[in-house]
Order: C-alpha cells, then structure tokens, then sequence
C-alpha cells in the first residue's frame, strides 16, 4: 500500500510541470474571447437597416467616426492585436541525492487586424458595411 502512494506521488511530481503552450494560450485567451470583435460577430449580427444604437450594443463605440460627402456618417472600427504566447515549464522531482529540474519553454508571436466601416443613412440606420481581416 505505501508502495502504490508513494509511486503514484512520485507519477504527480513529474507531471505536475507537464502543461503545453497551447493550453497556457487558452487560458489566457478564454477572458478575451467574450469582447472580442470579430469577422464572424459582424457577419452574424450586423444588418442592414439596424440602428447606430444597436450597432454600439454590439460592437462598441466606433474608433473613427467621419462623414461623407452628403453629410452621412461612417463609423469605422480599426482593431490590431498582438498575440505573444510564452510557455516556460520547470518540472521536477526531489530525490534523495538532490533535485533534478528541467526547464524547457516556447513562444510565438502573431498579429492580427481587423477593419470594419459601416455606413449611415440620414435615420441612423446601417445602408452598408464592410470588413477586412488579416493575420500574419
């Protein structure tokens, strides 16, 4: 019976250290996701005809707003994102002869933009929209 806990003690120490860069990502992506703007919410929720304050309910307040040349506004939503993911790992296990401690670690850095301009008409409601997205 101490044989069994005390391997699977030792099975925990090794493991414990044993997370990848993928899952650090997604930890601290998951936060985010929820106000993120993205291709996919401007496709699904935007529609011609909706009202400005629909549009705010949405997306949030524009980051430029301009007028055109009939006086009409355009709200233009320019968003840039750096992602640097960093995974650094130091797992280990004790041993009566000292310890042994691994370090070993990743990182990637990726941007992404994200244009989006919606057009008014004279009543505040969407006449057109469009978006470009890129990443690199």
């Amino acid at each position: 019976m101490v044989k069994k806990v005390l391997i699977i003690i030792i099975s925990l120490a090794f493991l414990s250290g044993c997370s990848s860069a993928y899952y650090h990502a997604k930890q601290v992506n998951k936060a985010d996701q929820l106000d993120r703007v993205t291709v996919g919410k401007v496709q699904s929720q935007i529609r011609i005809g909706m009202a400005s304050a629909q549009v705010v309910e949405i997306l949030g307040s524009p980051n430029i707003v301009t007028t055109d040349e009939n006086r009409l506004e355009n709200w233009v939503y320019d968003k840039i994102a750096t992602d640097v993911v960093y995974s650094n790992e130091s797992g280990g296990a004790w041993l009566i002869i000292g310890s042994i401690h691994p370090n070993s670690g990743a990182s990637s850095t990726s941007q992404r933009t994200l244009t989006i301009v919606i057009k008014f008409d004279a009543d505040k409601k969407v006449r057109d929209f469009a978006y470009h997205s890129s990443s690199f």
